[in-house]
């Protein structure tokens, strides 16, 4: 299965068009926050690195079996999440089948979602993600690590993530908010050289994907 599923991965990879994924998921948080933030993410991906993904981001569900269908699905929000039994089965077959899950707290979601986190890896801890790692270099380096977007409680930004056999698959960005880097001018009206970082950072993501 996890074999079949990989491989149904680098088809899609290699295919034309390509699609990408944001989570809706239970207990009340908002998971359609930042609306424009994947549709701008595709656009820069799809002008500087060269990807071919779909203008229009899809919607999934944690249990929908479509999920096994992308190869990048994104979570954000800034409240409560509760993930049910056959979410769980689900991601965490997406994840060890290949998938990938970037979530990124918009403020307010730790709190919950390392418990939720903690329910599809049982055995594995939420590791922070040192600066030297690949995802930080290419194409656009990052020597210090995560760029801080927003400044939220004022603390440093953290990456952290889940590992399977030394491959990344689940990345949670803490203190960051890349999401709000990644949309529209007028919605926070971050400087230029803000958003810059945020989409670049977004790139390294889906580059790290579709590379590794």
């Amino acid at each position: 299965m996890k074999k079949i599923f990989y491989l149904f991965l680098l088809f899609s990879i290699s295919s034309f068009s390509q699609e990408i994924a944001l989570l809706k998921y239970s207990g009340g948080g908002d998971w359609y926050a930042n609306p424009t933030s994947l549709p701008n993410l595709i656009r820069f991906c799809n002008s500087t690195i060269n990807t071919r993904i779909k203008a229009k981001p899809s919607t999934v569900e944690p249990s929908n079996p479509d999920l096994l269908s992308y190869p990048f699905v994104h979570m954000t929000g800034h409240g409560n999440v509760v993930f049910s039994d056959s979410d769980i089965t689900n991601l965490r077959n997406y994840l060890y089948g290949g998938g990938f899950l970037h979530i990124d707290d918009n403020y307010g979601m730790d709190q919950y979602i390392r418990k939720e986190i903690k329910k599809i890896f049982p055995n594995n801890n939420l590791v922070e993600i040192p600066a030297n790692h690949a995802i930080f270099q290419k194409p656009f380096p990052f020597p210090n690590g995560l760029p801080k977007i927003h400044e939220h409680d004022g603390t440093r930004p953290q990456a952290f993530g889940i590992f399977v056999e030394n491959k990344l698959v689940l990345l949670y960005t803490y203190e960051c908010d890349l999401g709000d880097g990644w949309e529209d001018p007028e919605v926070h009206n971050d400087p230029a050289n803000v958003r810059d970082k945020a989409l670049k950072m977004g790139a390294n993501i889906i580059n790290y994907i579709f590379t590794n």
